[in-house]
């Protein structure tokens, strides 16, 4: 027992002369200016941004996405989500849809502004219940820019609850919306790793219209769940005429490249309290709606 304290201890003083990395940078960056010192083959590896941007550094820039925010997230005591995805370009009802190109889609996009309103009372409901779980579980989560996705944010900002956004880096629309809670606010330059935390910690998703991005996280999604590598959570599609416009999925199982029983994973409302409804009665009945 003796020899086990002293060696412990003595581990203990081994390390502790490692001083933080932050401490060596500023001892790096504190020395004499000289043509050695001035030198980018001189940066230490993690201070060099040149060096962290190089084209053979994408696999350590993948891992740092998926670590930074899968840490920031855990800190956060965040458990399980609910996930809200549709267009950038709906308009909050009653302002002019900025996207707009001709009389047509303004008229469109304006019509579908109902949707921002059914975003925001259905992440309202959400973040109301995740209350109860000191908004550790069912936290709202979108990809953080305007539209549908400003729409979820400002649910839960009504309630006074935490949510998080997903920025991705784009040439346009993604600024993070000011209804983000500013610690849960992530950006990304991988697309790849920003759909991975949309799902890991999904516990429901919910897709309202919207364009090619939707319809990726969409499919995306389903697919994820057809071939059971994920839960079976529930999918809600708001807006059932728009959807089955867009996507034939009834063609996909008539032709045999789905099966019929796969269209079952879709559920398809037009009110934040018909979806919520479905989120209720997945979990509840089973006791497991949390930790």
């Amino acid at each position: 027992m003796a020899n086990g304290s002293r060696n412990g201890k003595a581990k203990q003083k081994e390390w502790a002369p490692l001083r933080d990395n932050r401490e060596d940078r500023a001892h790096t960056e504190a020395v004499p200016v000289t043509a050695q010192s001035a030198s980018p083959s001189y940066r230490l590896a993690y201070a060099d941004d040149d060096f962290l941007c190089r084209r053979e550094l994408r696999p350590v820039r993948l891992q740092l996405e998926l670590l930074k925010a899968g840490m920031i997230l855990d800190e956060a005591g965040i458990r399980s989500t609910v996930v809200l995805f549709g267009g950038a370009r709906i308009p909050e009802p009653g302002r002019p849809a900025w996207a707009a190109k001709n009389d047509t889609q303004r008229q469109n996009l304006e019509a579908a502004s109902v949707y921002y309103d059914e975003a925001r009372k259905f992440a309202r409901l959400c973040s109301e219940y995740s209350a109860t779980y000191d908004h550790r579980e069912f936290v709202v989560v979108t990809g953080g820019g305007p539209g549908v996705m400003e729409a979820g944010n400002r649910g839960a900002h009504d309630v006074q609850a935490p949510s998080i956004g997903l920025n991705i880096v784009l040439p346009h629309e993604q600024a993070p919306n000011p209804y983000v809670t500013p610690e849960l606010s992530l950006n990304f330059h991988y697309f790849a790793i920003r759909k991975m935390h949309f799902i890991m910690r999904a516990k429901a998703v919910a897709v309202f219209p919207g364009g090619f991005g939707t319809m990726d996280e969409l499919f995306e999604t389903l697919t994820l769940i057809q071939t059971g590598r994920m839960d079976r959570i529930p999918l809600i599609l708001f807006g059932e005429k728009f959807w089955r416009t867009m996507v034939n999925f009834d063609a996909l199982a008539d032709f045999g490249t789905i099966a019929p029983d796969d269209i079952k994973l879709l559920n398809f409302v037009e009110t934040a309290e018909e979806a919520w409804g479905i989120v209720e009665r997945h979990y509840r009945p089973t006791g497991n709606g949390g930790a």
